[in-house]
């Protein structure tokens, strides 16, 4: 089992922890995480973008000119995409991106991107994180004290001061263990867990 640092609120050591290897010391997997980013990513577009071609676009039902004598190239519609205001050619339609991974594939990819910020000691853990008020100045202030800018914090879900505490503070995003995704962990610099959420995750995906 690895081993890592616990601090408390004030950015202090306050004892050390052993972090489970099924999730925090697994053989890292590039390809997972990339098709796992690339999923969520994919599966957030919209997919709504429209433009019409020379068939949806009205008019032009009538030959402009006759076909020989006049001078001019032929013409069969005033639609066509060479005319303007005519239709767009190979126009987008609406169309769904998104796309499926196994859940041992999404699992993996998880503990791979954990593993990654145990590894470049990008992983805090504290031994709690909780307010009696909803204050930001107060989580601003166990940021500096962990000399954390950018975070994705873990925490549990009955911990709604803290959420709603850091939800004003740029580059700062909360989460629980049911929502945690590589995506995030990637995104920001550092993850931040409390020791239940660290025994939270290994209990969800070990």
């Amino acid at each position: 089992m690895a081993n890592v640092s616990v601090y408390n609120m004030e950015g202090n050591v306050v004892g050390t922890m052993d972090i489970s290897d099924a999730v925090f010391g697994v053989e890292i997997k590039e390809n997972l995480v990339h098709r796992a980013v690339t999923l969520q990513l994919a599966n957030n577009r919209q997919g709504t973008q429209k433009a019409k071609t020379r068939s949806e676009v009205s008019g032009g039902g009538r030959k402009p000119w006759r076909q020989k004598g006049t001078g001019h190239a032929r013409q069969g519609s005033i639609r066509a995409p060479q005319w303007t205001g005519g239709g767009v050619v190979f126009a987008p339609v609406p169309r769904d991106y998104s796309f499926k991974m196994n859940k041992k594939e999404k699992r993996a990819a998880l503990k791979s991107a954990l593993t990654s910020r145990v590894q470049e000691n990008k992983f805090i853990v504290l031994d709690e994180l909780k307010f009696d008020e909803i204050k930001t100045k107060k989580m601003q202030q166990v940021l500096n004290n962990l000399k954390v800018s950018k975070a994705l914090v873990v925490i549990n879900p009955d911990s709604e001061n803290v959420v709603l505490s850091a939800r004003n503070i740029q580059g700062v995003e909360t989460a629980s263990v049911n929502t945690i995704n590589v995506f995030d962990i990637l995104k920001y610099d550092t993850v931040i867990a409390t020791k239940s959420s660290v025994a939270s995750i290994e209990e969800v995906y070990a």
